[in-house]
């Protein structure tokens, strides 16, 4: 698989014959909904067994497999060579596959609560569960008696069933729509309602078949991050007896002490003791009511992951990363108007409405652009391309980390599904940490 970026005067056809491959086999890959308006600075997945390697002075064949883990002998294979060819810097060179893919885990929320899945939104999930080794529906909203207000399901359990993926629930501390510590504090301070709530999260798992627990408590009070360790350790015994894995979101912290009220009741090394795996929530740096930005800048993502891994095995950890971007309305005003989130696609198609070209942030490996509306008013957005998925594919990598969790599903990002495949064997049927 090859990431491509458009340049002026491209077309989709002098890309094909650039790849050698038929021009639908790239405008299917990538859904392009006009494949005679390409967008300057757009990245696209090139579907061809392996990618495209530009010779530096110095390399060899031998050099070249080294630097990218791969035969050289295959790489001379794959371009019907000797070994020993010289190499003439500027060359393009085919580099094979790799036949031994890491494995990796991937987590799909979707969110439901108090939304109405559209079929439109559960066909897209539906085609992409393939991809998957966990769904899990946003969210059960644990009440104070410890009690459970469940979403709507819709066929999310089939869609897990059909598709050999683990069906997630996710529990969270959600009153009027916002997360509470008071109800944090009910639940976290009170054995009787625990009791009642673990009872009724069992009951739910074996009615719905769901197969990971995973607890998603946010804003929990500072005072309450001892009693949140205790709940865990007692949820995961419980949940170990009815053979139920167990898994925990955390606040994306940089060191064990870090201020603030998001933070300091997630203890990452007790956490990740207890847990099957947990999911460092690495985005939203860029979010609806601040400044325009990347949403989860890699900068910032490797230092939360960089501690995580200090704290938490690497195997047990799962990245979370976003599906989405944001359209903001300049000039930004604290306060003000907030951003619309919007897919991957979708930005693509406004780029290509107004005529301007995608921008690439290479500190933050995120891609960006401007443009003016009917109204003449100067937005900004932030999104997602294969560029910046690869590059969090990369640190999966570098790091060893577990694999990826993705808020949210129902958004348009093709390349991604195809990038996972390229990259990662994906696993299936997890039984055990």
């Amino acid at each position: 698989m090859q990431i491509y970026t458009v340049k002026a005067g491209d077309s989709i056809y002098s890309i094909a014959k650039q790849f050698r491959i038929d021009a639908g086999k790239i405008i299917r890959a990538n859904e392009l909904p006009n494949p005679n308006q390409l967008v300057i600075g757009q990245s696209m997945v090139i579907p061809i067994n392996g990618t495209y390697y530009t010779v530096k002075a110095g390399d060899t064949i031998w050099k070249v497999g080294r630097k990218l883990g791969v035969s050289y002998q295959a790489i001379a294979n794959a371009n019907n060579v000797s070994v020993t060819a010289p190499l003439t810097p500027g060359r393009r060179i085919l580099i094979p596959p790799s036949p031994n893919k890491r494995n990796g885990e991937f987590l799909g929320y979707v969110e439901t609560s108090n939304r109405k899945i559209t079929p439109q939104t559960e066909k897209m999930i539906n085609q992409n569960a393939k991809y998957l080794t966990y769904l899990g529906p946003a969210n059960f909203e644990v009440q104070k008696d410890g009690s459970l207000k469940a979403p709507p399901l819709n066929n999310l359990g089939s869609i897990a069933k059909e598709n050999d993926v683990i069906f997630l629930m996710v529990l969270a501390n959600i009153e009027n729509g916002a997360f509470s510590d008071e109800v944090g504090r009910a639940i976290l301070n009170n054995k009787d309602v625990q009791d009642t709530l673990l009872n009724n999260i069992v009951k739910t798992a074996k009615e719905q078949n769901f197969r990971d627990i995973h607890f998603d408590f946010e804003f929990l009070r500072p005072a309450d991050k001892e009693a949140y360790i205790a709940f865990l350790q007692k949820a995961k015994k419980r949940l170990q007896d009815e053979q139920l894995l167990m898994s925990v979101a955390l606040a994306p912290k940089t060191s064990r002490d870090q201020k603030g009220k998001w933070y300091e009741a997630h203890d990452y090394k007790a956490i990740g003791e207890i847990a099957n795996f947990v999911v460092p929530m690495t985005y939203e740096w860029g979010y609806s009511g601040g400044p325009p930005m990347a949403v989860s800048p890699i900068g910032p993502v490797r230092d939360v992951l960089e501690y995580a891994v200090s704290e938490i095995p690497s195997s047990k950890i799962i990245m979370g990363q976003n599906l989405y971007g944001y359209d903001w309305t300049l000039p930004y005003k604290p306060g003000g108007e907030y951003a619309k989130a919007i897919s991957p696609q979708r930005a693509i198609e406004l780029a290509a409405r107004y005529k301007v070209a995608i921008q690439y942030d290479n500190k933050a490996q995120a891609p960006f652009f401007r443009y003016k509306d009917e109204q003449q008013r100067t937005h900004e957005v932030w999104f997602e391309d294969a560029r910046s998925i690869q590059a969090k594919f990369d640190l999966i990598k570098e790091l060893k980390l577990r694999g990826m969790a993705y808020w949210k599903l129902g958004l348009d990002f093709p390349q991604n599904w195809l990038l996972i495949e390229d990259n990662f064997k994906i696993t299936k049927r997890v039984t055990q940490p």
